[in-house]
């Protein structure tokens, strides 16, 4: 990956992580649209560590606030129905679905999952789903609402973020919404549910960073950090975008980015399984340049002598040796001349079979040649017979 790829694909990460539109499709469908191999899994969990960060940041005294109240709640009784302390306790229980399904489910996200056209259709209805959520739910609970249930049903939501095209802010938002959240306090539980699955999908996919993965170390960490800086103006903006506005402009972009995925997908603009068809041509060109070129001379008559390409022998029934073109026993290793019908022992130092008479190694092709040659001469000064 060029440090190009990484800045842009930086920059799509930190304008889609925490907005409802799937910043793992966006990194998958822009890597295709840019003709670009798909940067892979390791590289999409490794960069939301930057947007993860910026999470960190913003909401730093929130989070604060609840790290201290739990850990003083666990001696401290008195502190155990605080609401910093619960939401300590919530976001620990909301992790779990989707750090459990993201173990089982791991190889259909490093493959399966990243198909063109199934993340075109999550984008269309789960957008559809988002839309109706917000426009006909009731939307009157706080943060001072959440309980054990709705905490971890929080986390279901939020699991379905596993498959690229969902989104992690939209799922999770969208189950808020149908609990009956507010807009505002759906997106916030969903920006600090998101901290523990995201740091620790981004730490367990930094040791497959390099080697046979498309994104080397420096683009990562280029691609990681332009995302944290951009994804902290975007989680500021988001937060008082939506305490006016509804998500129906997601839902709309949503919907058309899906429907024209697929159409390209359909014309075969895209390949849906991204990356192979950049890839091939790449293999065939140094197929070709490693194929060697036709040779001018012609072709040699073929000889009678056996072919050290034929498998088996067909009188003995033998393997053919391909180093001697000789027939071998293949219980005693004894090899034969086809010509002759003596078996002959194998010179260790030359590979070539000994003559049983002189003891001197011969090559059975030159020797056989020659003899054929001679026997060919001599029929030619033969007289023809009398018709």
């Amino acid at each position: 990956m060029s440090i190009l790829e990484a800045i842009i694909l930086g920059l799509v990460q930190g304008l889609t992580e925490f907005l409802p539109i799937s910043s793992s499709g966006h990194l998958r469908v822009a890597s295709a649209l840019f003709g670009w191999p798909d940067p892979g899994a390791a590289f999409t969990a490794v960069s939301q560590l930057g947007t993860e960060l910026a999470v960190v940041i913003y909401f730093r005294k929130r989070i604060w606030t609840i790290i201290s109240t739990w850990f003083r709640a666990l001696v401290n009784k008195d502190l155990r129905r605080d609401i910093n302390a619960r939401m300590g306790w919530y976001v620990i229980l909301g992790t779990i679905p989707i750090a459990v399904l993201g173990l089982l489910l791991e190889d259909q996200i490093d493959s399966v999952f990243r198909d063109l056209r199934l993340i075109a259709l999550t984008l269309i209805i789960f957008g559809v789903i988002l839309g109706m959520t917000d426009r006909y739910t009731r939307k009157h609970r706080e943060l001072t609402d959440l309980n054990v249930q709705r905490g971890i049903t929080f986390g279901f939501f939020q699991a379905l973020a596993l498959i690229p095209g969902v989104s992690r802010s939209g799922g999770t938002i969208t189950g808020g919404m149908l609990l009956g959240f507010k807009r505002k306090d759906a997106a916030e539980y969903s920006f600090l549910l998101a901290i523990p699955a995201v740091f620790a999908s981004g730490l367990y996919k930094l040791t497959d960073i390099g080697g046979d993965e498309y994104a080397g170390v420096l683009a990562t960490i280029i691609g990681t950090v332009v995302a944290g800086v951009v994804g902290f103006a975007v989680i500021a903006w988001l937060m008082r975008f939506i305490s006016t506005h509804s998500f129906m402009p997601f839902v709309y972009y949503r919907v058309g980015l899906g429907i024209l995925v697929l159409t390209l997908v359909s014309f075969g603009v895209l390949d849906p399984h991204g990356g192979a068809a950049s890839e091939n041509p790449k293999k065939e060109v140094v197929a070709e340049e490693q194929a060697p070129e036709p040779s001018a001379d012609p072709t040699p008559e073929p000889s009678p002598s056996p072919s050290p390409s034929a498998s088996v022998d067909p009188e003995t029934g033998w393997p053919v040796d391909p180093e001697t073109g000789l027939a071998r026993d293949p219980e005693t290793g004894q090899h034969k001349d086809p010509v002759t019908g003596e078996l002959v022992q194998i010179d260790p130092n030359s590979g070539l079979p000994i003559d049983p008479y002189t003891g001197q190694p011969y090559d059975p092709k030159v020797v056989h040649g020659q003899q054929e040659g001679r026997q060919g001469t001599a029929q030619e000064g033969q007289p023809a017979p009398a018709g």
